[in-house]
């Protein structure tokens, strides 16, 4: 239990009225979600004004309440302290309620356009071989310890509530360590502020999310928050401030600039960094390299896993894991959902589900599908791009697609509430710029499921159908509802030969 003006005294600024209470709950900013004797914050988001729902959250039983407005312009039953801006203290609230738990772990934070993901699980993989207690907050879903819990359908990062309660699930569990994947819309929304990070992953930063942050200095800038709060946040005991940074990003020199204890870097390319992969083979069962003259085995394919195993070492460096543990870690590495996974129903060609739904990953992805196929096989790529996101990837993937992949069938991927034929026609532009003719070497499919279908029925014996964009991801988003959906299962169903519909009365749901 904690007392509401305990709270409040980790704000910089806040007047209050009514008087003090029990805060007996957890923080929250869903009304929905309000606990008897919980804190709710109400702030003024771009559409919506929070501070509606405040007699939804007293009639939860929310304590008190914390908005933007002053005092006296609104009407509250329970205690009230105002704030010039409620996103900004969300965080701070959540963690001093839950007792700051990230000062009782040793926090890793990874960022970066493309290969978060399998990095977090890769270092949490390697954590568990060395004996750490660690736990994971990924994409795919949050380790606690003894219990896992689904992490959202289409947020990375959850909500910093949700981020300092995993962390309390944690140190509550008995664990030492805690991995996070951080995105750049989590970084410069305050989801992970109150967060004490000791250890800084940057994996690459490429086109994406330009659609939020306007400039690609504006992303990297968002992901450097990262870095920046890893330096700044109180030293740990035996821990280092490290930072971990791909040597051949090309904002790498600016991430390094950032001060640190450590500054480690990795690469592929260039002999003269900490982690070097070199002496790189790849096979379908997985990729062998050698690092400072040892054998590494890794059961993942491409090069762009290898530099997702680099920066995960180097991570597990900068924690101080031996190095045969290291070792052991990636070579035990268990498949990464949604990820180059590929499935089998019996049928003569490679049948993949991977989560390419940015220019760099796709081209990555079908890049690694040309290696794992014998010469004169055909790569079929079936790709969208989601709606009310960065309009100018669109053609970026298609032209990557078109560039890289034999057969290319446009489908839908998230259309939210744009146009989907809209969406589809300038993907199609993309493809008609290269070359590529439609109905003879690229397709519209709208319906996702038809379009993987359509997938399968083209394949020869010998080729690779890669369903791109959706991965893990459990939902599709029409409109402004997220359809049960899942790749996996759809492809699964179209090698068996019957479509999973995406939505019967989705706009464009029908074969073009």
């Amino acid at each position: 239990m904690k007392r509401f003006f305990e709270l409040l005294e980790h704000l910089t600024q806040a007047s209050t009225s009514g008087g003090d209470t029990a805060i007996t709950a957890p923080v929250t900013e869903r009304a929905s979600d309000v606990q008897p004797g919980g804190l709710f914050v109400a702030r003024i988001g771009a559409s919506f004004d929070g501070h509606t729902l405040i007699p939804q959250a007293v009639a939860n039983g929310a304590a008190a309440i914390v908005g933007e407005k002053a005092p006296g312009a609104i009407a509250c039953p329970v205690p009230y302290a105002s704030v010039p801006d409620a996103r900004a203290v969300l965080a701070p609230l959540a963690a001093a309620y839950h007792d700051f738990p990230s000062r009782k772990l040793i926090v890793t934070g990874v960022t970066g356009t493309d290969g978060k993901t399998t990095t977090v699980t890769l270092l949490h993989h390697i954590l568990q071989a060395a004996g750490f207690r660690a736990g994971l907050i990924s994409t795919v879903s949050a380790l606690l310890g003894e219990g896992e819990q689904a992490t959202g359908l289409h947020v990375t990062t959850p909500t910093a509530p949700e981020v300092q309660g995993y962390l309390a699930q944690m140190v509550e569990a008995g664990l030492t360590h805690a991995v996070l994947e951080t995105t750049s819309h989590g970084l410069a929304q305050g989801r992970v502020d109150g967060v004490d990070f000791d250890v800084a992953v940057l994996t690459n930063v490429s086109h994406e999310h330009l659609d939020y942050h306007g400039t690609w200095e504006a992303y990297r800038d968002a992901k450097a928050l990262l870095f920046h709060k890893t330096s700044r946040a109180a030293p740990k005991t035996g821990q280092p401030k490290v930072t971990v940074i791909n040597a051949d990003d090309p904002a790498a020199a600016f991430f390094y600039a950032i001060q640190a204890d450590r500054r480690l870097r990795y690469s592929t390319v260039q002999a003269d960094v900490d982690f070097y992969a070199a002496d790189i083979t790849h096979a379908p069962e997985g990729t062998r390299f050698t690092l400072n003259g040892t054998v590494i085995r890794s059961p993942l394919v491409g090069l762009y896993n290898v530099s997702n195993a680099l920066a995960a070492m180097a991570a597990a460096a900068g924690l101080a894991v031996p190095g045969d543990a290291i070792r052991r870690g990636i070579a035990s590495a268990p498949p990464i959902p949604g990820r180059m996974e590929r499935l089998d129903e019996g049928q003569d060609f490679l049948a993949v589900v991977d989560f390419a739904h940015t220019p760099n990953s796709l081209r990555q992805v079908l890049i690694t599908a040309r290696a794992l196929i014998d010469p004169g096989r055909r790569v079929i790529g079936v790709v969208g791009s989601a709606g009310l996101r960065d309009r100018a990837k669109r053609r970026m993937m298609a032209e990557v697609a078109a560039e890289l992949a034999d057969l290319v069938i446009l489908t839908a991927e998230d259309p939210r509430t744009e146009s989907l034929d809209d969406i589809l026609e300038e993907m199609a532009a993309g493809c008609r710029c290269r070359g590529r003719i439609e109905g003879t070497d690229f397709f519209r499919v709208p319906d996702r499921g038809r379009a993987l279908l359509r997938a399968v029925e083209l394949a020869a014996a010998g080729d690779v159908v890669l369903a791109c964009g959706k991965g893990h991801e459990q939902s599709m988003c029409f409109g402004t509802v997220e359809v049960p959906w899942d790749d996996r299962q759809a492809l699964r169903s179209a090698l068996r030969g019957v479509p999973l519909l995406t939505l019967p009365t989705a706009p464009g749901a029908t074969d073009s």
